[in-house]
């Protein structure tokens, strides 16, 4: 065995070298999600690679846990406001593919309150033989009984829309339908939906999405739909949706040229009437006939110059009328950054990261003046907006940190919050300690991240340390409870790390845009240089050091380790961009040229010497990476993974591969799903790092 695969490692290396000396990829087979070739190639390397990583000691103990906290009926069932009910989708053991179910508010609040089953997704399944994912309900306001129910088959973004009665508790009788696609869908009235989906040719922009918006009339066939306005080709997509307050209805549509930049426009009396807003801002909605605006970007109008990040508000009939005179409802600092928006009745909540820990804030309009209250929090840690009544000013709140479960809040008018759910202690927190350290990246920027230690922790360079990141999208990464890490990592003596590198979102636009395009190495540098502090405190060595990251995180860490393989003994490498020459013609690759650069023009130049395939050096060592996707994932095309797993197995370096057969970008359909691939993953790490 040991001299046959010697043999194949030179055929392997000429095979690459001349694929290389042409600039051709001999991989692209693999692109073709469900070629026979292709899927023969996955069968078989996911079954061999599970195989050798379910028979790592750690795995069956870790996997039987993980089961028993992903389907643990004590966790909070998240709920949202929909007419006089509380609805909820909920999956356990017993509901695999889950139910939707509702009940009231004074049941809500008690500790084990009465569900009404709506819609049972796994009988429904069975009835219509498909492999239905829930993807959620858009409810026809204010009554709410009326809804659009999103399906997909297998898990993927693409979604069959179906118009339910949630009174009947049945779909609609030839109702709104809508195929498969990636579909924009809303409701305008009873009678009307505001449509962007598959029309046929021409209709999709090139990442996919929907380029045409229509108005369908109930009893009328979608190809008759009449368009409200169209995108090019290169938009990212397009869209129209309407806006329900207790003071009025407001229709809007959208342009969205490229990711954090788009026009804004009013539907009046069937005419599109454009927002004078600069590209990058966004539209918080409508509060008492105020315009809610963030911005990305300083904004000099009216004589004065708002800040990037500010939150804004200014009576909508004022500015169509030309005024720019905006209340700033929140102003950002130096480490102090907007997070959550939301509204009540009569008020508007909004959520900040201060040196990433939470804050939250109600503001209300009294007289033509804003007022300013925080309402207190448990801890220094996560804060999240959960659903609020329009119709008063009840609302829920989130709040966790590393060693603190979730818990859910309800602040109702006149009252103090109080804590109603909690969920449940999964690990013992006993003499686990939490820091907050800042490293200093290759440009002299300080870069913050968290260490999470478990009980009798030294500073001794031997501790198995994950160090978890994203860095893209302006997505900040918080101080959160998990069960999975503290169970199966933490509390087995593993030290947990979450950094907040640049192209996230925890200090504002301003945090996200210095990793842009021609800066986007300063993500990588950024995740460099925390996991060398790592070192440099004696946390860790990099024998004993991993990283993980997902999507955008899987490119981040891709980079990490092509790029410094020596710092690294472990990475997890989930639903992963990896191909940068390919990733614009690869599903919805195309809608983050923004974020990356188009590998067709100039920009190749400075992204080819961070994409992670074309960097890979048959003369270097690797760690054993661990590459997970999804056949079914259709927004990262899962040939970024495939491809390279390959291409580093054709070059004799060693890794592992999963691909789940259904599950989307999350790579999971169901909570079975999530605990076996999380189980594989913590398996590997001990394996790698112990």
């Amino acid at each position: 065995m040991r001299l046959a695969y010697a043999v194949l490692i030179p055929i392997a290396l000429i095979i690459a070298a001349d694929a290389a000396a042409k600039d051709e990829d001999p991989y692209l087979w693999l692109e073709e999600v469900d070629g026979k070739k292709a899927l023969e190639w996955v069968k078989e390397r996911s079954a061999r690679d599970t195989a050798e990583l379910e028979a790592v000691p750690e795995f069956a103990g870790i996997h039987a846990r993980l089961l028993e906290i992903y389907n643990d009926r004590a966790r909070i069932p998240s709920a949202g406001f929909q007419g006089p009910w509380l609805y909820n989708f909920w999956q356990d053991a017993e509901h695999v593919r889950g139910v939707w179910r509702r009940t009231f508010l004074d049941q809500y609040v008690t500790a084990a309150p009465v569900w009404e089953t709506v819609l049972d997704l796994d009988a429904l399944a069975t009835a219509e033989g498909e492999n239905w994912v829930w993807k959620g309900a858009s409810f026809l306001q204010p009554e709410a009984r009326l809804c659009l129910v999103s399906l997909s088959r297998g898990g993927g973004d693409a979604a069959v829309v179906r118009e339910f009665d949630t009174v009947a508790k049945r779909f609609v009788e030839d109702g709104f339908t809508v195929p498969e696609a990636k579909s924009q869908v809303s409701w305008q009235d009873e009678d009307t939906l505001w449509i962007g989906t598959d029309f046929g040719p021409g209709s999709l922009t090139e990442s996919g999405y929907a380029r045409v918006v229509k108005q369908w009339r109930r009893g009328t066939p979608l190809a008759s739909a009449a368009t409200l306005f169209e995108g090019a080709p290169t938009d990212v997509s397009v869209g129209a949706y309407t806006s329900v307050r207790p003071e009025g209805r407001y229709h809007f549509a959208y342009r969205t040229p490229r990711f954090y930049r788009g026009s804004y426009y009013l539907i009046l009396d069937g005419r599109l009437v454009k927002l004078d807003l600069p590209e990058d801002a966004q539209t918080r909605g409508v509060f008492k006939e105020q315009l809610l605006v963030s911005l990305r970007s300083d904004w000099e109008t009216g004589g004065r110059t708002y800040p990037q990040d500010a939150l804004l508000a200014i009576g909508l009939d004022d500015f169509l009328a030309g005024s720019r005179d905006f209340a700033v409802l929140f102003a950002p600092q130096e480490r102090v950054s907007l997070g959550g928006v939301g509204t009540t009745l009569n008020h508007v909540l909004l959520t900040t990261l201060d040196n990433v820990r939470g804050r939250l804030y109600r503001l209300g309009l009294v007289d033509g003046a804003w007022t300013t209250e925080e309402i207190p929090l448990p801890g220094l840690g996560t804060v999240g907006i959960g659903s609020a009544s329009d119709t008063d000013d009840t609302f829920f709140f989130t709040y966790q940190d590393f060693l603190t479960p979730s818990s859910l809040y309800i602040v109702r008018p006149g009252r103090a919050p109080e804590q109603i759910k909690t969920t449940p202690e999964h690990f013992d927190a006993a003499g686990m300690t939490v820091a907050q350290h800042e490293a200093v990246s290759a440009d002299g920027t300080r870069i913050p991240y968290f260490v999470v230690m478990p009980a009798g922790f030294a500073a001794n360079g031997t501790n198995p340390t994950m160090l978890y990141g994203y860095g893209g999208f302006e997505q900040s990464m918080k101080p959160g409870y998990s069960g999975a890490t503290g169970a199966a990592w933490v509390g087995k003596g593993g030290v947990y790390v979450l950094a907040n590198i640049r192209g996230g979102g925890e200090f504002g636009p301003r945090w996200h845009q210095a990793a842009l395009r021609e800066e986007r190495q300063r993500a990588f540098d950024d995740f460099i240089a925390v996991a060398e502090d790592l070192v440099a405190r004696n946390i860790t060595s990099p024998a004993h050091l991993g990283i993980a990251g997902g999507s955008n995180g899987g490119l981040l860490v891709g980079a990490a380790f092509v790029q410094r393989p020596e710092l690294f003994n472990a990475v997890v490498c989930q639903v992963p961009l990896l191909d940068m020459k390919r990733y614009n013609k690869l599903l919805a690759g195309a809608s983050w040229m923004a974020e990356y650069g188009n590998p067709d023009t100039d920009d190749w130049e400075y992204m080819k010497a961070w994409s992670p395939y074309q960097n890979v050096d048959k003369d270097q060592d690797y760690p054993k990476v661990f590459f997970t996707t999804s056949t079914r994932d259709d927004r990262v095309h899962p040939g970024h993974a495939r491809k390279m797993v390959r291409l580093m197995s054709d070059l004799g370096k060693p890794v592992y591969y999963y691909e789940n057969t259904e599950g989307g970008h999350g790579v999971a359909a169901n909570l079975n799903q999530r605990a076996y691939m999380w189980a594989l993953t913590y398996a590997y790490l001990w394996k790698m790092l112990r």
